[in-house]
Formats: C-alpha cells, structure tokens, sequence
C-alpha cells in the first residue's frame, strides 16, 4: 500500500487533539479515500492528454450548443483550415472548466489537445482535452516537437528531418510561424 495519500490526509487533517484520535482518524480515513479518488481522476486525465493530437490554433470563438450543451469551439490553424471541437457537456465540471478556460482564451493562439470520442458504432466526434495558452505567439521547442510529430502521423525521422530543414533549434522556444514552416517541410515530397 501507498501511505502517502495517508501521510497528505493526515497533514491536510492538522493535528490530532488530544483525546479525539477516533474523530480525528475518521477525518484522515476520509480524506485519504478523497485523495485516492482524485488521483484515479487525474491519472485519467493524464492518460487523456498523452493520447490526444496536439496542434495549434487561433481561438475564434466558442458558444454552447443548444441540443448537447457542449462547449464548441472554432479553431483557425496557421494554414487557414476552420476546425470545430466539442467540449464535455456544460453541467460536468470538466464541460463547464473547459468552457470557461476557453472564453478566457479567445482570440488568442492556443496549443489544442484533441482527441476522438466515439458518438455511435460508425461516428467519432473530435473532443477537446485541454487548451493552453502560446502567449505571445512562442511555443517551447519541446511542445512544438510533439505537435510536429503529431503531423508526421508519429514517424520521428520524418518530423526530425523537417525540423532540421526548417532549420529550427534544438532547446528554447519557437514562433507558430517556425512551427508551420517546419509543417510545411512535411509536405514537400
């Protein structure tokens, strides 16, 4: 067994007052079930985010459908390309944060973390897992590999060769404008 989260609960418990150990450790068993659920929550969001296609995108817009009462959002990649993507449904925490998270965003550069949700046997619906925000327009180089090797459908020598060609660095940070044209070098025959 792991006592750590029993160690956080105990901590997050404050000290036991003397004679009411049986009240106290009730508190620290809760919390330690609460903190174990927490984790199984993140672990799964963790999971989520490490599967999902990344890319970045201009945050048009983002309005909450009528008939789902998901979020959707409007992309515009660098190549000019408008893409739709759904949020959870606005009455789940993760729906309503998402939703949040993107208004704040609006009309700025993002890197969209997307992945398939399946809606029926024959039908996949593209699916929002995070948005974080490039701020003025740099990506570190790191992110940017990955969002490379996403378009180079996971083949590494091929991403690694484009962003040689592009002749981008190896450490620091990247402008959406170097990252596409290391995207455009994928596209050359």
């Amino acid at each position: 067994m792991d006592y750590s989260l029993v160690i956080a609960a105990a901590q997050a418990a404050g000290p036991c007052p003397p004679g009411d150990e049986p009240n106290w450790g009730r508190r620290v068993q809760a919390l330690t079930v609460d903190l174990h659920m927490i984790a199984q929550q993140a672990a799964q969001d963790i999971d989520r985010l490490e599967a999902s296609a990344r890319f970045v995108a201009l945050l048009e817009d983002i309005e909450v459908e009528e008939s789902s009462r998901r979020g959707l959002l409007t992309l515009r990649t660098p190549a000019g390309d408008v893409e739709h993507i759904r949020t959870e449904q606005q009455e789940t925490d993760r729906g309503r944060e998402l939703i949040a998270r993107a208004r704040s965003l609006k009309g700025r550069w993002v890197v969209v973390f997307r992945y398939n949700e399946k809606a029926s046997a024959t039908k996949s619906v593209r699916m929002l897992a995070h948005l974080m925000d490039v701020g003025d327009g740099a990506i570190s180089v790191s992110m940017a590999k990955k969002i490379l090797l996403d378009h180079a459908d996971g083949v590494v020598p091929r991403a690694q060769a484009a962003w040689s060609e592009a002749g981008l660095p190896h450490s620091g940070a990247i402008s959406v404008e170097q990252l596409e044209a290391a995207r455009a070098k994928l596209q050359e025959p």
